[in-house]
Parts: structure tokens; C-alpha cells; sequence
């Protein structure tokens, strides 16, 4: 996959991080103490920061990739 393609899914992600996020405060059980750890979307905002963390090191590594191919030049 490409850069660009893995850059364009992390902002798809980050947008519906996002919307998420922005969900989240708004809920009852955000009001509790523990809220948090009972919360599901709580839980897909971790899900996507897992994914959004995994995309970024392709992209890294892909960069480095051509890093060093341009220095075989």
C-alpha cells in the first residue's frame, strides 16, 4: 500500500476518532468515576488509536524504505 493511501486512511480515522470523541463527553456514564472503563466508545477510540499507531509505522517504515533506496542512487 501507499503512502498516501495509508496517510489518507489515518485521517479517515482520526476524523472518526473524532466524531467520537466529541460524543463521548456528552454521555451519562461519562459522568461516573469510572465511566470510562465501561464506556464502548470509549473502547472503539482505543481501537482506533491502535489502528491509527499501526498505519503510521507502515508509513515510517515505508519512508525509510525509500529513504534508502534513494540512497542506493
Amino acid at each position: 500500500m501507499s503512502i498516501d493511501k495509508l496517510q489518507e486512511e489515518v485521517d479517515k480515522l482520526q476524523d472518526e476518532r473524532e466524531a467520537l470523541e466529541e460524543n463521548c463527553d456528552t454521555r451519562d456514564l461519562c459522568k461516573e468515576d469510572d465511566g470510562c472503563s465501561k464506556c464502548d466508545i470509549f473502547k472503539k477510540i482505543g481501537a482506533i488509536d491502535d489502528k491509527i499507531e499501526k498505519l503510521e509505522e507502515q508509513i515510517e517504515d515505508l519512508m525509510e524504505a525509500d529513504e534508502y533506496d534513494d540512497d542506493d542512487d
